[in-house]
């Protein structure tokens, strides 16, 4: 806790805490006469010492002080016109907050908890910070608790808001699309104004990630451009906003959506928003990406050391025709070509012949597995492959079973018709009674049989979301709820299963964030493998999260929004970027595709541990002919590069053309490099200066080039 001299617009002292992680520091005061806190610097350490970069004058035309502040979280009341984080009524009475500091409480620079209080209202307000160690990331959140008589509505309560100086206005990146074509790297500048995302599906969604770069639109996107970033750590309805304010900053304000509108807080009861992670680095988005793979290698705690084995999983090769007989032929091919892992997808259960029937009743079908579902697993795993399955815990068919028994576990609303999406419901997780079956459900499923993979899908949102004899509708907080019961069953798995790798997947990449990534192994970050559309969903992809979470298939799948083919090796370096899997109908694969299949898998066998937990720069983007990624070693005693050939040839060898460039960053230029596989030199300089080379031809579009530092 460092004193801090009186602030030009405070007429009385008070106090300012650094909170400090690996590289960076972050400033916060209490301002406002006692009434709000704000932010006064944040980015390098020593960034601290100066003026802060939001110093204003105390006078304001037509606003509140406190709309032109640099708050870190503040209620609607205070702050009335330019956007509050709270929203709090209460019964009877206008809505509206205003509190003041009551208490502060540090953990030296690691941590910081700072008390509001409004007696009037009953409320009371903890802004929380902690810093990751290892990291350049503070999570922030706030607990709201209900100190008075009467209950609080909510109607909107954000976990933190982040203040971010500019001069030419703000350039954001923001990661977009839809299903088939989710995490496409998205830029828009706002010099004056507010951008918005979000997702009321229940998940993350597939139309925004919720993640946010932000960057002074004067200054280039460029890899020595100042760059903050949050992500909100949320499986279910989220929002964030971002406003250009007057006087030359950004606020970014991030949250979960209430379902109905608003939240109950009971008299005595306390709320915890979702943790908002915030991060900085100096060294442009691509620098902010790496500060998010850390934090995302540290979610994955002990099990970052885990092998990520290379999959065959048997959905495109058979869809819902699940057969003892083909699965163990495409058993025995993936095999021989190196695969280590084998996922039966969806078609393995009872009822299930087609998207119509079948979720719920989670039980193999014997006429699928005539010699028995423990027989097939053994025969699976005679060929040295583990096992995995897929599962959709959340859904459930209306000619199941389950359905049948317990139509009061799907949401509806009486008297209205049910949605069906891809013919199917959703449970209700927020039940307890929902979530201790499909607990029961995984445990007997893992209890029973030698699985070590599990799949988990869930391919529609919810509609008609009520819970007929339940609590009013106002009293209900489905949304989080479900989130909850989610959680709880991962953590289940965690707990009870801790040897079965789990991946998460939501129709693709719809549930892509914190809260899933920490209690899961891998994710599917879209249906589409197409190589092409794939290789942009990636590259959004890995702006965001690690390359040890994103897994990734070699399958024939056609292009989607970018047709022109490309070659078996350019679909085993692009899968090979994150975590290789091979999910094409290897059948009809000739004898040749096979062996080079194996080659590429036995490369990547070889430099899979640099991949996972090296240090990434993206070189270049799909829009450029030759793109690429480049992993280092923490000791920089190794560098891989996956390149790729995206567009036109030079024309060689009927034109004298030259090979296209590739250049490499962050190297020594005095070190000396040897190519592993051609056992071509290449100074530090050189790889800088010109870069690597690849004379790129119709056949030969990508490679897999491992540099080891002499």
């Amino acid at each position: 806790m460092t004193p801090h001299d009186r602030a030009p617009q405070d007429r009385a002292p008070h106090n300012r805490w650094l909170l400090r992680t690996e590289h960076t520091t972050y400033a916060v005061r209490i301002a406002g006469e006692g009434r709000w806190a704000e932010l006064t610097a944040w980015g390098p350490h020593g960034v601290e010492t100066g003026e802060s970069p939001f110093e204003r004058p105390l006078r304001t035309h037509f606003l509140t002080p406190a709309d032109a502040a640099p708050a870190e979280y503040l209620p609607y009341g205070m702050r009335p016109f330019t956007g509050a984080e709270l929203v709090v009524r209460r019964a009877g009475q206008d809505r509206g907050t205003w509190w003041t500091f009551d208490s502060a409480t540090a953990d030296g620079d690691r941590a910081l908890r700072l008390a509001f209080t409004d007696e009037l209202q009953g409320l009371r307000a903890v802004l929380c910070y902690e810093t990751v160690p290892g990291t350049d990331v503070i999570l922030r959140w706030t607990e709201l608790t209900c100190t008075g008589e009467d209950e609080l509505r909510l109607e909107r309560l954000d976990s933190a808001a982040v203040n971010v100086p500019v001069t030419g206005g703000a350039r954001f990146t923001s990661l977009t699309g839809q299903w088939s074509q989710e995490f496409t790297r998205t830029q828009h500048e706002l010099t004056r104004g507010r951008y918005e995302m979000a997702s009321t599906q229940g998940v993350a969604g597939h139309a925004y990630a919720p993640w946010l770069a932000v960057q002074d639109a004067a200054a280039p996107d460029g890899p020595t451009t100042p760059t903050y970033g949050v992500a909100l750590e949320w499986s279910g309805n989220w929002h964030l906003t971002a406003d250009a304010e007057p006087g030359g900053a950004v606020r970014v304000a991030a949250g979960r959506v209430p379902h109905e509108g608003a939240v109950r807080l009971a008299p005595g009861a306390t709320l915890t928003t979702p943790r908002l992670a915030c991060a900085f680095s100096p060294e442009g988005l691509e620098g902010l990406a790496r500060v998010w793979h850390r934090y995302e290698r540290l979610l994955s705690g002990d099990r970052m050391d885990r092998t990520r084995k290379v999959l065959y999983n048997s959905w495109e090769a058979t869809g819902f025709d699940v057969e003892a007989s083909a699965q163990l032929e495409l058993a025995r091919i993936a095999a021989d070509m190196g695969a280590e892992l084998f996922v039966v997808d969806d078609g393995w259960f009872t009822g299930r012949h087609g998207e119509k029937g079948g979720l719920g009743d989670w039980h193999p079908d014997p006429a699928n597995f005539p010699d028995g579902f423990d027989a097939f697993i053994g025969e699976i795993r005679a060929t040295g492959m583990d096992f995995g399955l897929w599962v959709e815990p959340e859904a459930v068919s209306p000619a199941s079973q389950l359905y049948a028994e317990h139509p009061e576990w799907v949401y509806r609303i009486d008297g209205r018709p049910a949605t069906l999406v891809r013919e199917q419901l959703l449970l209700d997780l927020g039940r307890e009674d929902v979530q201790d079956f499909v607990i029961a459900t995984l445990d007997r499923l893992l209890g029973d049989h030698a699985i070590s993979y599990l799949k988990w899908d869930m391919n529609r949102p919810p509609t008609e979301r009520g819970r007929p004899g339940g609590a009013p509708p106002t009293e209900q907080d489905l949304d989080a709820e479900h989130v909850a019961g989610y959680l709880r069953v991962l953590d289940h798995l965690r707990a009870h299963h801790p040897h079965v790798t789990v991946e998460g997947c939501a129709g693709g990449g719809g549930r892509v964030e914190h809260a899933t990534l920490a209690r899961t192994d891998v994710m599917w970050p879209s249906d589409n493998t197409a190589p092409l559309d794939r290789l942009a969903i990636q590259y959004g992809y890995l702006h965001a999260h690690a390359p040890h979470t994103m897994s990734s298939w070699v399958t024939d799948a056609p292009g989607v929004f970018d047709p022109r083919p490309r070659s078996l090796g350019f679909r085993f370096v692009l899968a090979m970027s994150g975590v290789l899997g091979i999910g094409a109908d290897i059948r009809t694969w000739s004898a040749e595709q096979r062996t080079e299949a194996a080659g590429w898998v036995h490369r990547y066998k070889e430099i899979r541990d640099l991949l996972h937990h090296g240090e990434i720069r993206l070189l270049g983007s799909p829009a450029d002919a030759t793109c690429g990624v480049q992993y280092e070693e923490g000791s920089g005693a190794r560098i891989a590069v996956t390149a790729w050939n995206t567009g036109r040839l030079d024309g060689a060898p009927l034109v004298p053309g030259r090979p296209a460039r590739l250049r490499l960053r962050g190297l020594d230029p005095a070190a000396r490099y040897t190519d592993q596989r051609s056992a071509a030199e290449y100074s530090g300089a050189h790889l800088l200066h010109y870069g690597l080379p690849f004379a790129w031809t119709a056949r030969y579009d990508a490679e897999l080039v491992v540099l080891v530092r002499q």
